[in-house]
């Protein structure tokens, strides 16, 4: 990766078009299942179909709720410039955005106030481990040598773990030939998010382990 930060190819309007896109990614899919619920309820007069339906909205709710928090410190301005969070927090809405049953956080970060910009990207990359182990496995959170000042390191182990082969140069600043959408602009706002915080994301696999860093740059 080069050591001159690219410039951005992308105005401030579309990338905030584009984060927005994402958000609204996020929680169609549990509001709509949501909505799902309510038109079961209004129709059938089954009481098992309406635990069913009742179940169903509880959990699409919980969902909605676990990944708006956490894109609202992800993508939102959490504060005013020079604002600090909490790394649990972070911790807290990390778990409920993608902890179930096939995915497992290990988080070892101490508890500590970080710049807001550090923690977004810290968020960030969390989304990011996730793809590398679609099949599911554990991540684990870690300060870099030298505590979370410094930087961040998170370990992904599970079957067909694998780096996906767009995140480098989307990380790095490229623009895709097809341009960014909702998806590809994720990690290139964590690419942009490293290099406000003077830091380099490198990845690393061996075997069923992928290995993401944050370190100085």
């Amino acid at each position: 990766m080069s050591d001159t930060p690219p410039a951005p190819a992308i105005s401030a309007l579309d990338l905030a078009a584009l984060l927005c896109s994402r958000v609204c990614h996020d929680v169609i899919s549990p509001v709509g299942a949501i909505v799902n619920g309510l038109e079961v309820l209004e129709d059938e007069d089954s009481a098992d179909m309406r635990e069913v339906a009742l179940d169903l909205i509880a959990k699409s709710a919980r969902q909605a709720s676990a990944r708006l928090q956490f894109t609202r410190l992800a993508f939102g301005a959490a504060g005013s410039a020079g604002a600090t969070i909490d790394l649990g927090d972070a911790e807290n809405v990390v778990r409920g955005m993608m902890e179930d049953s096939r995915t497992r956080i290990e988080w070892t970060l101490p508890r500590e106030l970080l710049p807001k910009n550090r923690v977004k990207l810290l968020l960030n990359l969390a989304l990011l481990a996730g793809t590398t182990i679609p099949r599911g496995g554990v991540i684990t959170a870690s300060a870099a040598p030298g505590g979370v000042a410094v930087g961040f390191v998170l370990t992904c182990a599970g079957p067909s773990a694998r780096i996906p082969a767009a995140l480098p140069g989307l990380l790095g600043g490229a623009m895709p030939t097809d341009g960014l959408d909702a998806h590809a602009i994720q990690p290139y706002y964590c690419g942009m998010l490293a290099r406000e915080c003077s830091l380099a994301v490198a990845f690393a696999q061996e075997g069923d382990t992928v290995t993401l860093s944050a370190l100085p740059a």
